[in-house]
């Protein structure tokens, strides 16, 4: 990807700001003119044209009842609120626990057909085991979650993952090879999770690729990235969740995709690749 996956978010915001500022100038009012009407700073104004500060909805509500245009509210409102579904911030998802953050994708999984996840960091979850799920949510738990709610977190992700290989579901995964010498676990663990990954291979709803290590790529590693269907695109940035839903950024993500699909081995290839980070256990 050219840019950060976060300037998705600015860009929406910008989008929203211009449509405030059209708003504001077919009702022939200056931005003083409207700060006064809204009872507000000037610079609050400055601030949310440019995009620089999200306006409330109460701000919204402000905005177009000083500009004559109440009957462009609910959709003012709603594309606002689309805009902040965008990103939320790891510590807001998590801070009722790990639990809750596994159940609220569960609509999303059921209703995708085709899986497309890329993975540069951890095993994807719907094909880890529950030793190695368990290690990788307690290292998140660990860092940043003050609720221990694990174990449930667990057993929701796994319930996930029995959905998953219902026949209704297709997954193309791809692996960097880096992945499958990272444990964040013990080498037991770690081995039992890659001979588990060999058999998810296996599965006829199942397209594992692993991106071998080596010079001369034609595309750098990205941010872990998970594709439902071509609806939408959730991206796991260190700060928090990324969900991107406009056609454009989505089809960037699938032309990334495909490019790093064509650099992976597939199949016995694969398999060597991972009995060789299995070996290199000891």
């Amino acid at each position: 990807m050219s840019s950060s996956p976060s300037s998705s978010v600015v860009e929406a915001r910008k989008a929203l700001a211009n449509r405030l500022v059209v708003i504001r100038k077919d009702a022939g009012l200056t931005g003083e003119e409207l700060s006064a009407r809204c009872g507000w700073h000037p610079a609050k104004t400055s601030r949310i044209q440019s995009g620089k500060s999200a306006p409330s909805e109460d701000d919204l509500r402000a905005w177009c009842t000083a500009c004559d245009a109440e009957e462009q509210l609910p959709d003012v409102i709603a594309t606002a609120r689309a805009v902040e579904s965008m990103y939320t911030e790891w510590r807001r998802m998590e801070h009722a626990g790990l639990r809750a953050a596994q159940e609220s994708v569960g609509t999303l999984y059921q209703r995708t057909e085709v899986f497309r996840v890329y993975a540069s960091r951890v095993i994807p979850g719907m094909v880890q085991t529950t030793d190695y799920t368990a290690a990788v949510l307690r290292s998140i738990q660990r860092d940043r979650v003050p609720v221990d709610d694990v174990e449930e977190a667990v057993a929701a992700r796994l319930d996930r993952q029995r959905m998953l290989f219902s026949g209704r579901h297709r997954l193309g995964l791809l692996v960097e090879e880096y992945v499958l010498r990272a444990a964040v676990c013990d080498a037991r663990t770690m081995a039992d999770q890659l001979d588990h990954l060999i058999t998810a291979a296996a599965s006829p709803f199942v397209s594992l690729g692993v991106i071998p290590t080596g010079c001369h790529r034609s595309q750098l590693p990205v941010e872990d990235f998970y594709m439902f269907d071509e609806a939408e695109v959730a991206v796991e940035l260190t700060s928090g969740y990324l969900r991107i839903t406009r056609p454009h950024e989505i089809a960037d993500y699938l032309r990334t995709y495909t490019a790093l699909a064509g650099m992976a081995v597939y199949g016995t290839k694969a398999r060597q690749v991972i009995t060789s980070a299995v070996d290199a256990l000891g």
